[in-house]
C-alpha cells in the first residue's frame, strides 16, 4: 500500500508541476508532510544535501523520500513516478512541436505557465526560508538572532557575486565555507 501511496503521490507531483525542481519542493513538501513521510526541517536539510549531489532536485527528493518510506524499491517506484509524467510529456511535444509550433493557443499557455511557475518557486523560497531562519516565528527577537545574519550575509554576497559574473563553483565553494564556518562558529 506504501508503494502504491508513494507512485501515486510522485505521479501527481510530476504531473502538475511546471518549472523544474525548486517548483516541485513546494509539492513535494506538502505531500511528504501530510502522509507524515518527512517533517518540515529533513525537507529542508535534503534540499540542501541535494543540491550538492548529481542529478535533479525533484529527482534525488523523490529517490530520499522513496527509499525512506519504502526501501529501495520505494526509491525506485517514487523515482519512477516523478519522472514518469515528464518523459510522457515529452514525447507527446517532440512528437506535436512541428505542428503546433506557431499556435497561438499552445503560445498563451506557455505564458500563462510562467508566472504559475516564478510562483512555486518563490512559494518553496519562503518556506524554507521560514524554516531555516525563522523557526520559531517572525519577531522582532528573530532579527536579532545570528541565523537571520548569517542569511542576510550569504544573500549579499551572493547577489554581489552573480551581478559580478563569478564562475558558480567559486560562489558554491565561499557558500560551502561560509556555511560550514557559521555552523561551526555559532553550534548550530
Amino acid at each position: 500500500m506504501v508503494l502504491i501511496k508513494l507512485f501515486l503521490a510522485f505521479l501527481k507531483i510530476g504531473a502538475f508541476t511546471f518549472g523544474g525542481g525548486y517548483a516541485m519542493i513546494a509539492m513535494i513538501q506538502a505531500e511528504a508532510e501530510s502522509q507524515g513521510w518527512l517533517t518540515q526541517e529533513e525537507l529542508v536539510d535534503f534540499v540542501a544535501l541535494s543540491e550538492s549531489t548529481p542529478g535533479p532536485l525533484a529527482v534525488n527528493m523523490a529517490t530520499f523520500v522513496g527509499m525512506r518510506t519504502g526501501g529501495v524499491l520505494g526509491a525506485i517506484i517514487a523515482t519512477l513516478g516523478i519522472i514518469l509524467p515528464s518523459f510522457i510529456i515529452i514525447l507527446i511535444i517532440a512528437k506535436c512541436f512541428e505542428k503546433y509550433e506557431k499556435s497561438k493557443a499552445v503560445g498563451g499557455i506557455m505564458s500563462g505557465l510562467k508566472p504559475a511557475v516564478v510562483g512555486m518557486i518563490g512559494a518553496a523560497f519562503i518556506s524554507v526560508t521560514r524554516t531555516v531562519f525563522f523557526p520559531s516565528g517572525i519577531s522582532i527577537s528573530a532579527f536579532s538572532s545570528a541565523g537571520f545574519w548569517i542569511f542576510l550575509g550569504l544573500f549579499a554576497v551572493t547577489t554581489v557575486l552573480a551581478f559580478k559574473k563569478v564562475h558558480p563553483i567559486k560562489i558554491i565553494i565561499l557558500s560551502a565555507v561560509i556555511g560550514i564556518g557559521a555552523g561551526y562558529g555559532l553550534g548550530l
